[in-house]
């Protein structure tokens, strides 16, 4: 089997030097693999530094500044590994980091997209061990690592993750249109369409010089809200816990505005996961959370009048048929 390295470059040549020096130093004796550096104009020095590299490592320059996902696009099309491997420069990669990823592929055979453990490099806090998504829908790190040698989630960030060959072909890679930042999420959402699993392998630790990309966070406004138009429902369901949790929390605050015996005890039973299909109503209450986020987003980005609506509130829950969510 030969893995394939793909690691986008943006200048901070010092962080791609150690990124480089500690993935030489991780591989197991005898693997077959390629290293392949695609350079996004940097101006730091770092192409003159490629220029001194040789075999495995290949070297791709783009002419002009394109970005993360089409730079990762161009760094797979040249890759003949089985297995792709996406890091990101700012990495420092621990021993037996690579074994554990590798060994998903073998142990499930649904295997769409593999993460692993981050930690912050200045504190060795965990920064990521997967993705979910906050009250809001937006998507949140997971730090928790819990008992197993795997996890299964919704996403994995691009920072380091592994994927098959043919199925990064099959999903057309990552989508240009997201500009540093979503196109992680919304490739796991397409992996999981295709009805593959994605995980985490909770026994791979790296380091993390956390969005050390210059330019890193300049569009997440448009790149969050172009991933909740495209995958609405899917974000829908998997917030719907967290409605669950602000309904009793209302509830008990106020009980006199929640008289309903039953969606007290769906929430509760929905909350701690002993009713995993959510109600009609929490899954309303979930679609007018991202309701309120899109209106967000015409106001900032499109110029629209934002109307003064207080925050959302709990009382959206329909106590009655005829009643309408409010905001």
């Amino acid at each position: 089997m030969k893995v394939s390295f793909i690691i986008p470059l943006y200048n901070g040549l010092p962080l791609t030097q150690a990124m480089l020096e500690s993935l030489r130093a991780t591989l197991p004796v005898g693997l077959a693999h390629e290293i392949i550096l695609v350079d996004d104009g940097s101006s730091d020095g770092t192409r003159d530094w490629l220029a001194g590299l040789r075999a495995p490592c290949q070297v791709l320059l783009n002419e002009t500044n394109r970005g993360f996902a089409t730079t990762c696009n161009r760094g797979a099309a040249t890759a003949t590994g089985e297995i792709l491997f996406f890091l990101n420069n700012d990495l420092v990669l621990l021993p037996g980091w690579l074994e554990p990823m590798l060994e998903a592929f073998a142990r499930f055979s649904d295997a769409g997209l593999v993460g692993n453990v981050q930690l912050q490099h200045a504190t060795g806090a965990i920064d990521h061990a997967g993705i979910g998504f906050d009250p809001k829908g937006k998507p949140v790190h997971l730090t928790g690592r819990g008992w197993s040698d795997w996890r299964r989630c919704t996403a994995v960030t691009g920072a380091s993750f592994a994927i098959r060959r043919e199925l990064w072909t099959q999903l057309g890679g990552f989508d240009e249109a997201y500009v540093n930042g979503g196109e992680d999420v919304d490739l796991a959402f397409r992996t999981l369409a295709a009805g593959r699993t994605n995980l985490v392998a909770l026994r791979s630790v790296v380091r993390h010089h956390v969005s050390a990309s210059l330019g890193r966070k300049l569009r997440d406004e448009q790149n969050t809200r172009r991933l909740f138009r495209r995958w609405r429902q899917q974000i829908a369901t998997r917030i719907t816990r967290h409605c669950a949790r602000d309904c009793l929390l209302a509830s008990w605050e106020e009980p006199r505005d929640y008289p309903d015996p039953a969606l007290a005890r769906h929430a509760a039973l929905h909350w701690l996961g002993l009713l995993p299909t959510a109600t009609r109503r929490l899954e309303q209450a979930a679609l007018t959370r991202l309701d309120y986020e899109e209106r967000r987003w015409a106001h900032l980005l499109d110029g629209a009048a934002l109307r003064p609506e207080r925050e959302i509130s709990w009382q959206f829950f329909p106590l009655e048929p005829e009643r309408k969510a409010v905001i």
